[in-house]
């Protein structure tokens, strides 16, 4: 009997001195697989970021190819990012101050006459002009002449008033430039003849031209001797410049 409890005892004994090894084991290979599995989440995360970077790159890459097709097309009016929006505002403001110097440098001439005289020898009158209103340096009057200074595209006009019983009365504008005559502008009137106390009438005659420099302009009226009524509101040549 007693053989048996001491047996007994010693197996107790052996059985629970291995319970603290095989406690340890488990916690080891439970620990062992903790960090497996954070290894493995940390890699997966670092895959997902590496293609959430890629998917990023190629996002701005397609915004940037469709904000470059959009601005060809709209010009640029719309703008996710707001920098090309800023940047047709700065080339609008830029072109806004080009336009404003443009209208402060051009070119205006607006003439009145002084007195007329006949030339006989190539039956015509031609008239002498003084400055009315003037702007800028593209243009010079020098008694029935103006030259030009600065070229471009302008606009003519002028305007007579006759009085004469003349059948039909007119002017011509000529311009000329390296010894060669060129009618600008002509203008013909019919003149009442069934009024012989005041036979008035007006010929008004306008067109836009590109200008050369060096070219020089006359009004002339081709008649000797044309009777002209030279009031500042009738009889009057002008131009200016269209940039």
């Amino acid at each position: 009997m007693v053989q048996r409890v001491r047996g007994t005892a010693v197996g107790c004994s052996g059985s629970c001195a291995t319970t603290p090894v095989f406690l340890f084991a488990v916690s080891l290979t439970t620990f062992c697989i903790c960090v497996c599995v954070l290894f493995f989440q940390a890699g997966q995360i670092s895959e997902l970021k590496s293609e959430l970077m890629n998917l990023k790159t190629k996002v701005e890459t397609a915004d940037m190819s469709g904000h470059a097709a959009c601005c060809w097309v709209w010009g640029c009016y719309r703008d996710t990012t707001g920098q090309s929006l800023n940047r047709v505002r700065r080339e609008a403001s830029k072109r806004g101050r080009q336009r404003r110097q443009n209208r402060k440098n051009r070119t205006l001439l607006h003439l009145q006459a002084l007195s007329s005289h006949s030339q006989d020898e190539e039956d015509r009158t031609v008239i002498k002009w003084t400055p009315a209103w003037s702007q800028g340096e593209g243009l010079l009057v020098s008694g029935e002449t103006v030259t030009v200074v600065t070229e471009g595209p302008y606009f003519l006009y002028s305007q007579v008033l006759y009085r004469s019983t003349t059948w039909i009365m007119g002017q011509v504008i000529i311009k000329r430039l390296n010894g060669t005559d060129t009618k600008l502008l002509k203008c013909v009137k019919h003149m009442p003849t069934d009024d012989n106390n005041n036979p008035l009438n007006s010929c008004y005659t306008a067109g836009v031209f590109f200008l050369e420099s060096g070219a020089v302009l006359e009004l002339s009226i081709p008649r000797r001797s044309a009777s002209l009524i030279l009031t500042p509101y009738s009889t009057f040549l002008g131009m200016h410049s269209l940039w």
